[in-house]
């Protein structure tokens, strides 16, 4: 018998409408594919909120020793600005 989890149902909804939703804002913000900074922030930030939500459900993070949540949430950040701040770097040279 198939033992039906309904966090990991749950989960799965949300990344799902987080993938949907980056599509929403690509399709409404030009309709070409010239990108933008918003666009691009917001795919940036879509990405990572993926990333955390993957590492707690998926990867067992959520009931690990604390240390290694705080690191994988320091990672994450770490992505973020390295990711929005080379781009805003790029986006100024």
């Amino acid at each position: 018998m198939v033992k039906f989890n309904k966090r990991l149902l749950l989960v799965w909804v949300v990344l799902a409408s987080l993938t949907l939703a980056y599509l929403v804002i690509d399709h409404s913000a030009h309709g070409s594919l010239k990108a933008s900074a918003v666009v691009t922030s917001s795919v940036i930030v879509i990405a990572l909120i993926k990333v955390r939500i993957i590492f707690r459900e998926f990867m067992e993070v959520r009931q690990a020793p604390a240390l290694l949540c705080r690191l994988t949430d320091a990672w994450v950040i770490l992505m973020g600005a390295s990711l929005l701040g080379t781009y805003f770097i790029g986006m100024a040279v």
